[in-house]
């Protein structure tokens, strides 16, 4: 019997020690590509968007839909919290190079304000639901797609 609980001790010890995985850990890992990342935020700002409207059609009654509407709302800051640490951590800390201020100021000063508007949009998002917020989070998210690329951006 003491076997058995010291296994199931082990067990319980081991499933509550697993680290906290980031999807972007600042290491030169090659795992993520720019596509892959661009395209996260965008289905993010979807996201988001699904639930600000979600969240006022639920708000007509909320003492029925008290449990989706709790639902729709964590899943609205969870996304718009994904985006900013998308932008600070991958693309501020990592993709932008600060070598390009001096290579191409124009390019990068657009790259930063469009990456900053993006985290203030994303706040915007979570504190009200209020669809032009995530509209315009939409088109910053192009607007930087295509400043980072050089393409156009998605149209979702």
């Amino acid at each position: 019997m003491k076997t058995y609980l010291t296994i199931a001790t082990a067990a319980v010890l081991s499933f509550s020690a697993v680290p906290n995985i980031s999807a972007h850990c600042q290491v030169p890992c090659g795992i993520y590509t720019d596509d892959t990342v661009l395209k996260d935020l965008h289905t993010h700002q979807s996201t988001i968007q699904k639930a600000m409207e979600e969240i006022n059609t639920l708000s007509k009654d909320p003492g029925k839909n008290a449990n989706q509407l709790t639902r729709w709302i964590m899943n609205k800051e969870e996304h718009a919290t994904k985006i900013q640490t998308t932008i600070s951590e991958y693309f501020l800390a990592q993709r932008l190079k600060l070598d390009e201020m001096e290579s191409d100021k124009e390019s990068y000063l657009k790259k930063l304000t469009l990456s900053h508007q993006i985290i203030v949009l994303a706040m915007k998002c979570k504190q009200s639901t209020d669809v032009a917020n995530a509209t315009a989070l939409h088109k910053a998210i192009d607007d930087f797609t295509a400043a980072y690329t050089g393409k156009s951006g998605h149209s979702h």
